[in-house]
């Protein structure tokens, strides 16, 4: 009866506090995590391989790996500073590439919403322009050509949103300003499908021309918005 009531306990209580364990104990582990889509233990058995074998030839692979896991996750903050933390320590030339691919990439999917992060648009293109000139001949280049198409597209899209808001607004030098904000001149408008947004959404972001809280927008000049002319 005392040992029945001692498995009991030890199988209903915490888990025991593990240390001090071979590398390959805690690499282990991480890849169970992972596989089973706790990405909150994988990422204390990543910390224990990290700090109790830090030389360990593991480490690398075990990064990658948690920067891909949490990407696969949606959780994309994190997956960059795996991704930082393998080129910063363990990245050789060429994996330097696949890396720096993979932080387009997530910054890319980080982006379901395009209109409501235009500074995640302008610097996942800037990081799209320094791979193309660090790695002209890449492997990755027609998948990193791909999602800058479309991450022009969006950002040439968000401009417009805005530049028919200064229309409906009346300040005709700010819509002219965003509509000459890298305007996509390479392809004619009428091939460019619109974003599909869902109902729950449009109810109160509008769909870009207009929005049903229009009638709520002050009339009056603003003095923050003036046209020079207005100005004067």
């Amino acid at each position: 009866m005392a040992a029945a009531v001692i498995l009991l306990l030890n199988g209903c209580g915490k888990e025991l506090e593990v240390y001090n364990k071979p590398a390959d104990y805690w690499y282990e582990k991480m890849i169970g995590a992972v596989s089973s889509g706790n990405l909150e233990k994988a990422d204390s058995y990543f910390s224990s391989l990290q700090s109790e074998h830090i030389s360990s030839p593991l480490l690398g692979e075990a990064t990658l790996i948690m920067a891909q896991a949490h990407m696969a996750y949606e959780e994309y903050l994190l997956a960059e500073h795996f991704l930082d933390e393998y080129n910063r320590r363990y990245a050789t030339p060429a994996g330097r590439e696949y890396v720096e691919f993979l932080k387009i990439k997530s910054k890319f999917l980080a982006l379901p919403n395009p209109g409501r992060d235009q500074g995640l648009i302008d610097e996942t293109l800037r990081g799209v322009s320094n791979f193309k000139i660090s790695y002209p001949h890449s492997v990755y280049m027609p998948l990193v050509e791909s999602m800058e198409t479309q991450l022009q597209l969006a950002r040439g899209s968000l401009n417009n949103q805005i530049a028919n808001l200064y229309d409906r607004l009346q300040k005709p030098k700010g819509a002219e300003y965003y509509r000459h904000i890298a305007p996509v001149t390479w392809i004619d408008d009428k091939d460019i499908s619109p974003a599909n947004i869902p109902w729950y959404r449009e109810v109160f972001e509008g769909d870009g021309s207009s929005s049903w809280y229009d009638f709520l927008i002050p009339k009056t000049k603003s003095v923050v918005s003036m046209d020079d002319n207005e100005s004067k």
